[in-house]
């Protein structure tokens, strides 16, 4: 909650951002207000052990620096990254990813991905969409598609033409779950899908049944379902934009059992006014149950929706929480 609000000590005078490691006071010598400036107005001074005006600095910087990056031709380095937001490379290093989830060249690579993803379906060829997106060599763009597409650009581009996806129909308690895979990893895990929705969704891949391997990482995907919480550890081929794999990120840190808000995730990431784009994002995840949207609720705890209906999500946070 850094950054929303700070908490005003009466007694002493401090105000401080809510994550302080000081030591807590009385809740009857507190008050809460909106920001750092208010608290100064009312005629508090800011703490010298959290610095929370740093909070509201430490954002503005970010965002300078991702619209400076999101301006760039090319890539900058940390340095000219740093240099642009005013704070040293290795300090504005961790304070970005603390921000965003993903270090400053992380998230350059995933804004050319994306741009490249909307040239690949613009232009009239791929050599023009990958100098389009920004690129200064084929190879980059490829080493990039390949993580932020699951597959080359002239495959993305033409339906998934030269990608083989292999996948089983598994049942389980809550119904019949798909699980797909390409070399990578796995890319689909689904209820109530078959391979009529993977022809849709890849209409030029070539489509084969799973063998053996993919039929045990099937295997772990139920095991799962069936027993929310154990330890699974398989690939996956996981394509999203930066803001989308951040929201994933913080949705794979929510222990078994536990629930948080769409506007918890959001602050997580560090995009607290972004609550309705982290419930698209959750809604866009292409791995069930992996990555587990359905521990996310509505701000007033109601279950909201979910891809594959209400009643399976009341029983996987059921089984999560122990409840028979």
């Amino acid at each position: 909650m850094d950054g929303r609000f700070v908490g005003a000590v009466l007694t002493t005078g401090i105000y401080c951002k809510p994550s302080c490691a000081a030591r807590h006071p009385r809740r009857e010598n507190m008050i809460f207000l909106p920001d750092p400036a208010a608290a100064r107005q009312a005629g508090f001074r800011a703490c010298l052990r959290c610095l929370p005006d740093e909070v509201g600095r430490d954002r503005v910087a970010v965002e300078a620096a991702k619209a400076f990056i999101a301006a760039s031709e090319i890539a900058p380095s940390l340095e000219q990254v740093a240099a642009h937001a005013g704070y040293a490379p290795h300090h504005f290093h961790r304070l970005f990813k603390r921000e965003t989830g993903l270090t400053p060249a992380a998230y350059a690579r995933s804004l050319r991905a994306e741009r490249l993803k909307a040239a690949l379906e613009e232009e009239g060829s791929v050599t023009s969409a990958i100098y389009e997106a920004g690129y200064n060599a084929p190879s980059r763009a490829y080493a990039d598609a390949e993580r932020h597409l699951g597959m080359t650009p002239s495959a993305w581009k033409d339906g998934g033409r030269g990608v083989t996806i292999r996948y089983v129909v598994m049942g389980s308690s809550l119904g019949p779950v798909l699980v797909a895979a390409t070399a990578k990893g796995l890319c689909r895990v689904s209820f109530d899908e078959g391979e009529d929705d993977l022809r849709r969704r890849f209409p030029k891949a070539e489509i084969l049944p799973g063998d053996g391997a993919l039929s045990a990482l099937a295997g772990q995907v139920v095991q799962l379902i069936e027993e929310p919480g154990r330890p699974v550890d398989v690939p996956m081929d996981v394509r999203g934009t930066a803001f989308q794999q951040a929201v994933w990120s913080a949705l794979r840190a929510i222990p078994a059992g536990e629930t948080r808000s769409y506007g918890e995730i959001a602050a997580a990431i560090g995009r607290p006014g972004a609550v309705r784009a982290a419930g698209t994002a959750c809604g866009d995840n292409g791995l069930a149950v992996l990555i587990p949207c359905h521990r996310v609720l509505r701000g007033d705890g109601s279950l909201g929706g979910y891809a594959y209906g209400v009643e399976r999500k009341k029983v996987l946070l059921e089984r999560e929480r122990g409840v028979d």
